[in-house]
């Protein structure tokens, strides 16, 4: 019991525990406590010891991710905490793991979202029941009054009632695999199947298209069956030879063809050859002849020597008088003159070097054409009057085209053929398929289920009578569907939104959540922790302190209000008890020692009366 008086901090208590748990938004409320304090911490036992789990106060933030973890054997509380040490992720992380709880989502395939895997945040609607919830007839469930919370809850209900079990999230997730695997495989099989289908409805035609073409004998019987059918095909190509016989074994005239064929691509290189040979003879005669004509232009215009050996020296002429009596400059300038000349025209003429040449490259290709042409009208005789061999010719390609696209439809049925592996693998996907189904089948989950509720019901049948339901004797039921429960009276089913009077719900309330916890502990391992926490319990009935006797001795518990809370006191006393220290409820209320006290299993940890969750020297320092 945590007893105090309005305004000292009780129902601060679930949002700060919930915070530092991992909340996803800090709802402990605002004023003196925020504004007084710089981290909150709650100490928790776990199957490793003991662990202070605090969190940063997130100021004018919704949250903060910064958090301080201690752990050991006995936990020694800091007075300060000056640096974050983890984060909130890293918390939920190891609740989580400690709740062994699986990574699977609910759903294969999804994006989260209600189907997200079952986290340590999801339990924490088993545990609070704080002032807006304890004796609310709308809302049984901590935070299911928000869609997310709700929706949520209703997805991890079968999980934490064992009837979905981790392993049977794995047999989902490897069940969704299988059938993705089986989808495949039974795609690839209807392929093979079609295929085949369509190759068998071919295959006869085939074998006529064989005779035709002297791969069988024309008086063969096809066969009926699909086995015969296979092994004639599969002897097509040993049988190529008879039909389609080689270049050696075709008549004189395709022989000769084909050696004329060489000949003509031999005569036609060499005739290519002679041309362009003659072609530059002729280009270097031409360039030959232009140089030769433009020295001899060169010639005739420096032929002066003779001209001025020729001339009578006139002492008048300006060259006589350069001359003077002296002929020699005359002479000289001769001398030079002639020797130019000289030059000039010993340039050897071409024409006569390369006509012998040009004779026999003319030669060469007059009889490199008369070889080339004779071929050719031999050819085109041969062509002509060797029809047969142009038949045979064409016989034999189309043969070798058929028996490749015969080749390939085998290749294409060995395949199918090899199907059977493929069966064999979807016979084993079905199986296991199978065997998965039954290992979640609806059906047991639904089951499962509904045991466990009646199982909550029975529980929640032994409590009511204990505390003042008006319908002592009416049982519970839980409808997950609707997150609440309703009352069984006779022929009818009222939800707990249809019974009126706050002594009911709280009753309600109160009795479905022990039931739940009862549940849990018979699992030493479930998910959901062993604490519960109650805010505000005597609220639907504010119970009054008795009148003192004249004899100044209590009086008697005469207040059916005060005898109706300590009921639900005894009620949660009792199961605290029962549970052996595996179980821990904490009650937040105004009430005190007057309406709790004497109870097996309840003891007073805090009075809140003259002091507070936040103690006045924390208000009164410097800031």
């Amino acid at each position: 019991m945590i007893s105090g008086s309005s305004k000292t901090g009780k129902s601060a208590v679930i949002p700060i525990i919930d915070y530092c748990l991992g909340a996803d938004k800090c709802a402990i409320p605002v004023g003196v406590i925020r504004e007084n304090c710089s981290w909150f911490g709650v100490l928790v036992e776990t199957l490793e010891g003991q662990k202070l789990l605090a969190r940063r106060e997130p100021g004018e933030l919704q949250r903060t991710g910064d958090m301080f973890v201690l752990d050991g054997a006995e936990v020694e509380i800091p007075r300060h905490i000056e640096e974050r040490n983890t984060t909130v992720d890293a918390v939920k992380g190891t609740l989580n793991r400690l709740g062994g709880l699986t990574g699977l989502d609910f759903q294969p395939g999804g994006e989260g979202g209600f189907s997200a895997r079952p986290s340590f945040r999801d339990m924490m609607a088993f545990t609070f029941q704080p002032q807006n919830i304890i004796a609310n007839p709308n809302v049984l469930f901590f935070k299911a009054d928000t869609t997310e919370h709700r929706e949520k809850l209703k997805t991890i209900f079968p999980y934490v009632l064992g009837a979905v079990t981790p392993a049977i999230l794995e047999a989902r997730w490897e069940l969704d695999r299988l059938q993705r695997a089986l989808r495949r495989k039974e795609t690839e099989l209807r392929g093979l199947e079609a295929a085949n289908a369509a190759w068998q409805s071919e295959a006869r035609g085939w074998l006529r298209q064989a005779i035709e073409l002297g791969l069988l004998p024309p008086d063969l019987t096809l066969p009926t069956e699909w086995a015969d059918i296979i092994g004639l095909l599969r002897s097509l190509p040993s049988a190529s030879s008879r039909a389609t016989p080689s270049l050696e074994g075709l008549d004189v005239a395709l022989g000769r063809l084909e050696t004329l064929r060489t000949q003509e691509e031999e005569a036609a290189r060499e005739l290519s050859v002679h041309r362009q040979r003659l072609n530059e003879l002729r280009r270097l005669l031409e360039s030959s002849d232009a140089y030769g004509g433009a020295l001899r232009v060169q010639r005739d215009r420096l032929e002066i020597s003779r001209w001025l050996r020729g001339l009578d020296v006139d002492l008048a002429d300006p060259l006589g008088k350069l001359a003077g009596a002296d002929q020699q400059p005359i002479q000289a300038l001769c001398d030079a003159l002639e020797g130019l000349e000289v030059q000039l025209q010993s340039y050897p003429s071409l024409s006569d070097t390369l006509s012998k040449e040009m004779v026999r490259q003319r030669t060469a290709t007059e009889v490199t054409l008369d070889r080339l042409n004779s071929v050719r009208r031999e050819i085109a005789e041969l062509e002509r009057v060797s029809e047969e061999a142009a038949s045979i010719t064409f016989q034999f390609d189309r043969v070798e085209r058929f028996l490749g696209r015969v080749e390939q439809a085998l290749k294409a049925y060995d395949s199918f053929d090899q199907s059977s592996g493929l069966r064999a693998e979807i016979s084993d996907l079905r199986a296991q398929i199978s065997a998965l189904q039954k290992t979640i089948a609806e059906g047991d989950i639904k089951r499962i289920t509904e045991n466990a509720i009646d199982q909550l019901q029975h529980t929640t049948s032994r409590l009511i009578p204990k505390m003042d339901a008006e319908w002592a004797d009416a049982p519970i039921r839980l409808v997950v569907p609707e997150l609440t429960v309703k009352v069984i009276r006779g022929g009818r089913d009222d939800y707990l939104w249809e019974i009126g009077s706050g002594a009911n719900w709280l009753a309600y309330h109160v009795a479905l959540i022990v039931a739940l916890q009862e549940f849990f502990l018979r699992d030493v391992n479930h998910a959901v922790p062993g604490f519960l926490v109650f805010d505000q319990p005597s609220q639907v009935y504010f119970p009054k302190r008795p009148v003192e006797a004249d004899e100044g001795s209590k009086s008697e518990w005469r207040d059916e209000d005060i005898a109706a809370v300590r009921k639900v006191f005894a009620v949660l006393g009792e199961e605290v008890r029962a549970a052996r220290g595996r179980l821990q409820a904490i009650v937040l209320d105004h009430a005190d020692e007057d309406v709790w006290g004497g109870l097996d299993g309840v003891e007073l940890t805090e009075e809140w009366r003259g002091k507070k969750l936040v103690p006045q020297s924390w208000m009164e320092r410097p800031r």
